[in-house]
C-alpha cells in the first residue's frame, strides 16, 4: 500500500494556512465581495482568492508535477498521477455574512481515486481528515457515522442550488417529502462541513444537488472512512449526492427525485 502520510501532513498544513487567512478577514469591515456570473447567490470574496493562492503556491513549489482542480481557478490541464481538488473557502455566503460555518476542503486523488481528505472549519477549530483505508478523524480522534434506523429520530441537512432563483428544479420537492418524516432539517451552508458531520454522527444524512467535485471530494472520503455511504441520486445536475449512515441511506434515497420535476 502506498504511504500517503506526507501528503496528508501537507494537506493539513495547507488547510491551516488557508484557515488562518479566513480568520484574518472574518467579520472585518471592508471585505471585498463579488458575484460570479451575475448571480448574487454565487459569490467570491478576497478571502477565497487569498486562501486559494496560498494553497496553489504551496503545491506548485512542493509538488510541481501534480495537477490542481480548484473552485476559483478551474483546472490545470495536464497528465498527472496526483490531483489536488480544492475548495479554498466552502461556505462563502456564511463567511461573508459573519456566520461561523465555513471551511477549507482539500482532497487528493491518486490515479483518479481520492486517497486523502482534509476539511478544516477554522472558526469552529474542527479539523476532519482521512486517508483511504485508515479511518476518519476529528481533531485526531477517530469518528464513526451514526447508527439510527428510523427517520423520525434523524436530523438531516441539505442545501439549495445557486440557480434556485430561475430554475424550479431547486430541491424544494425533496424537502417537502423529507421534512414530515424526520426530527429536523438543517441548512448549515458548507457542503464539506455537512458531509463531515455525517461522518462524525452529528447529522444522520445530507443531500444536495448541483454541487461540484471541489465541494465533496475530501468530505466523501472522510464519510466513507467513517462507515457512511454516499449515492449519486441525479446524473443531470452536476454532483447530486446523498451521504448517510447505511440504514438511513436506504430510507432516504427513495425520497429524493432522480429526475427533474418541473
Amino acid at each position: 500500500m502506498t504511504d500517503y502520510g506526507d501528503l496528508l501532513l501537507d494537506a493539513v498544513r495547507c488547510a491551516h494556512e488557508a484557515g488562518n487567512i479566513h480568520l484574518s478577514y472574518f467579520r472585518k469591515a471592508g471585505l471585498s465581495i463579488q458575484a460570479k456570473r451575475n448571480n448574487e447567490s454565487d459569490i467570491v470574496t478576497a478571502a477565497d482568492k487569498a486562501a486559494e493562492a496560498a494553497i496553489i503556491n504551496f503545491i506548485h513549489n512542493r509538488y510541481p508535477t501534480h495537477s490542481i482542480l480548484s473552485e476559483e481557478s478551474g483546472e490545470e490541464v495536464r497528465e498527472a498521477e496526483y490531483e489536488w481538488v480544492i475548495d479554498p473557502l466552502d461556505g462563502t455566503t456564511n463567511f461573508s455574512s459573519g456566520l461561523p460555518e465555513f471551511s477549507v476542503s482539500i482532497g487528493i486523488r491518486h490515479c483518479g481515486v481520492t486517497v486523502v481528505g482534509v476539511v478544516y472549519a477554522p472558526y469552529l477549530n474542527e479539523l476532519f481528515h482521512a486517508v483511504r483505508g485508515e479511518g476518519a478523524f476529528l481533531n485526531g480522534e477517530r469518528i464513526a457515522c451514526g447508527n439510527k434506523t428510523s427517520l423520525n429520530r434523524c436530523v438531516v441537512a441539505t442545501g439549495f442550488p445557486v440557480d434556485k432563483d430561475c430554475n424550479p428544479d431547486n430541491n424544494l420537492d425533496n424537502v417537502s417529502r423529507v421534512l414530515p418524516l424526520v426530527r429536523g432539517i438543517r441548512r448549515l451552508g458548507s457542503a464539506a462541513v455537512d458531509i463531515s458531520y455525517v461522518a462524525a454522527g452529528f447529522l444522520d444524512a445530507y443531500w444536495e444537488l448541483n454541487l461540484h467535485a471541489w465541494d465533496v471530494c475530501a468530505g466523501l472520503l472522510i464519510a466513507e472512512e467513517a462507515g457512511a455511504q454516499f449515492h449519486h441520486f441525479r446524473s443531470d445536475r452536476n454532483v447530486s449526492v446523498l451521504v448517510a449512515s447505511p440504514a438511513i441511506a436506504g430510507l432516504m434515497l427513495p425520497l429524493l427525485g432522480t429526475s427533474p420535476r418541473i
